[in-house]
């Protein structure tokens, strides 16, 4: 199978099935240096992992992290570090009565089709809880970045059409309650929509909001390796994410060019932009201002509620799925699309780095 590779120098390699042995990621290109153990690893594991809340599967999995690779002394060496989390409460008999047909919204048929077999077992490769790798690396990710004054911080901002009141806009309540929103209002909402759905056996989507600080001007390339592109793919590939938008997004569509553009001014003997619909980026490369992007998560597939598929032998039926799944996905992608971002903006500040001759000499004038 292609395609379980992200990155260009920091480059992640993601392994492992939903009810496997054990999942995992390996990093590649990571420098030395870094101050590395579990410990910071398993702060963001704890963010997506299942049983939080009664709003997330109830799948009982402490999702410890083991570091096989690549840290010596509490620092990462500069050779590939092998991550490991072992699965415990698989329950794979729960997934028996769909292994002869297809289930809406996943991707069994597609699978089916292309590989001539799949694994049912919650979606094998398909699963949502490949993110475990993803979420890994993120957090080694982040760590550097943290360490260059860079912090890169999502939580949702929509679930069901309920959406945080600008004005009600607190990032200290995110963690406060199950739904990760930072605006106690709508999180009490959202909870209410969220119950009543599910006593409807019905899921909600939702979107998540992410936030760069402190980069640098000019990451990122002019043509193919854009910035904003590649965190379009970085965040795309999240299973469930049908839509991405940078600053104002397709807001954008309806304003005009006398709104929508940002007016450079000076600030601190510095060039600023007064506003910021751009979302921190302009021509690919980044704008020195805050990077916003939005992704919008479609509600969860699998519902307890009768719905029309067919057999793989092709025969037309009804299918009620059982088992333990989220009725909404977006508290525990929080940290999965935080992950992939800090992935993408770590990598393409070392691929940078090589733009300019001057900083080149500079690096390694002894």
């Amino acid at each position: 199978m292609a395609g379980s590779s992200f990155g260009t120098i920091f480059k992640i390699s993601t392994w492992g099935e939903s009810h496997g042995k054990a999942i995992g990621v390996v990093i590649d290109g990571c420098p030395a240096g870094i101050p590395l153990d579990e410990s910071v690893i398993q702060v963001y594991l704890d963010r997506r992992k299942p049983g939080q809340s009664r709003f997330t599967t109830a799948r009982s999995e402490g999702d410890l992290v083991e570091i096989l690779s690549g840290v010596f002394e509490g620092k990462t060496t500069g050779t590939p570090i092998s991550l490991i989390v072992r699965n415990q409460d698989q329950r794979s008999r729960d997934y028996g009565q769909i292994a002869s047909c297809y289930r809406p919204g996943h991707a069994d048929y597609t699978f089916d089709a292309k590989y001539g077999f799949r694994d049912y077992r919650g979606g094998g490769r398909s699963s949502g809880r490949e993110t475990i790798g993803r979420v890994a690396a993120g957090a080694v990710a982040a760590q550097a970045l943290a360490s260059m004054g860079i912090t890169v911080t999502a939580y949702a901002k929509e679930i069901g059409g309920i959406r945080v009141s600008d004005e009600r806009f607190d990032l200290s309540e995110r963690d406060k309650n199950r739904l990760y929103m930072p605006d106690a209002e709508a999180a009490k909402e959202a909870e209410a929509l969220l119950e009543k759905k599910m006593s409807e056996t019905d899921s909600v989507g939702g979107i998540v909001e992410c936030v760069v600080d402190g980069m640098p001007v000019g990451i990122g390339e002019t043509v193919f390796e854009k910035l904003d592109a590649n965190l379009a793919k970085a965040v795309m590939s999240i299973g469930a994410v049908k839509g991405f938008e940078i600053g104002d997004g397709f807001a954008a569509a309806s304003s005009f060019g006398s709104k929508n553009n940002d007016a450079f001014w000076m600030k601190d003997g510095a060039v600023a932009k007064a506003t910021n619909h751009a979302g921190g980026i302009l021509g690919g490369m980044s704008d020195g201002s805050q990077i916003v992007l939005r992704a919008a998560f479609k509600p969860t597939p699998s519902i307890a509620k009768e719905q029309k598929t067919v057999t793989v032998d092709g025969e037309e039926t009804d299918i009620v799925i059982k088992g333990r799944h989220d009725p909404i996905i977006v508290p525990r992608a929080v940290v999965v699309v935080e992950a992939m971002t800090a992935l993408t903006v770590f990598d393409m500040l070392l691929v940078g780095m090589g733009s300019r001759m001057d900083l080149i000499k500079s690096f390694y004038r002894r």
